[in-house]
């Protein structure tokens, strides 16, 4: 991608506390237009890196830009169309959601204030925008944390951990608002440790791990960097696994309910793999390539093993 394709750019970014680094020379490239999942487990340094984004804090050395613009020398007009939720959303929870966004209008040019009904619409809080904040679940805090991101019709959505506190259903709803505010040609770059919805949701990820980026790219590329895998569904399972076992190209092979796994050295062979068996008489009912989880790479290029054996 060209230079000004990047709606976050930092180059050597680094942030130490004391004698401890939690950010080690970050060079972080966002595309414009993409869910972005920034992923690492709890103390990789995400927030932090959020945090130096935002001009919250400073860091000891490195370069960021937020939508072409130089943070911090710009950081006023780089944030005038970002959205953020750090940590946990607060609000006056003596206000109800419709007041809360009220004050946040009030600090901004007065259009915005037309802009509360719609916010509440995106983030299914309607029903309760007149309830007082103090009633309202962490999973309705998040939504309405969302809703305060809109009130500045963002180019750019940067949201710590937004699934935390949000149930299978509104988890959901997330996930499609999210491809929703992609769709309309926005950036969202969200950090998380959930691997399974960073997956599901983001088109793009940066993997984090103790404070260094350990892989970026499009999850697909990423996903297919791992050995080649095929399920072979056959009648007579333990014969072609003696056949799988010894062919050329195979580096392993197992089987679960009946269903054989192997694991190639290269995706080419699957045709050779299918010729054998045939003609040992084995009709082959399923051949089909497995892509590997986000997890399995993660777990693959990450201390995350080594941290819980």
């Amino acid at each position: 991608m060209a230079e000004g394709d990047y709606v976050v750019e930092t180059q050597g970014l680094t942030k130490r506390f004391g004698k401890r680094t939690v950010v080690r020379g970050v060079e972080l490239q966002v595309p414009r237009g993409v869910a972005f999942g920034y992923l690492g487990p709890n103390g990789a340094g995400k927030t932090t890196l959020i945090r130096m984004l935002l001009g919250l804090t400073r860091p000891n050395a490195g370069t960021m830009s937020l939508r072409g613009l130089p943070v911090p020398k710009r950081r006023a007009e780089a944030l005038s169309r970002v959205g953020a939720i750090v940590e946990e959303p607060r609000f006056h929870g003596h206000l109800t959601g419709r007041e809360n966004l009220a004050i946040v209008a009030a600090a901004r040019e007065r259009e915005t204030f037309t802009r509360i009904p719609a916010a509440l619409e995106r983030v299914g809080l309607v029903h309760r925008s007149d309830d007082r904040v103090r009633t309202y679940s962490m999973g309705m805090r998040q939504r309405l944390g969302i809703a305060r991101c809109l009130m500045a019709d963002p180019e750019l959505l940067i949201l710590d951990e937004p699934m935390n506190g949000l149930d299978p259903a509104g988890i959901l709803e997330f996930r499609q608002l999210v491809r929703a505010l992609v769709d309309e040609g926005r950036t969202v770059m969200l950090s998380s440790h959930i691997l399974d919805e960073v997956e599901k949701t983001c088109d793009y990820v940066a993997i984090v791990d103790r404070g260094e980026i350990v892989a970026m790219g499009p999850i697909a590329e990423l996903q297919g960097e791992g050995q080649p895998r095929v399920l072979v569904g056959v009648d007579e399972t333990a014969k072609a696994l003696e056949i799988l076992s010894g062919a050329p190209g195979v580096t392993d092979v197992s089987s679960e309910n009946g269903v054989i796994q192997a694991t190639l050295a290269d995706i080419d062979v699957v045709p050779e793999l299918n010729r054998r068996l045939v003609e040992a008489g084995i009709p082959v009912r399923r051949l089909e390539p497995m892509r590997a989880s986000l997890e399995e790479r993660f777990l693959a290029i990450t201390s995350r093993l080594e941290d819980t054996e």
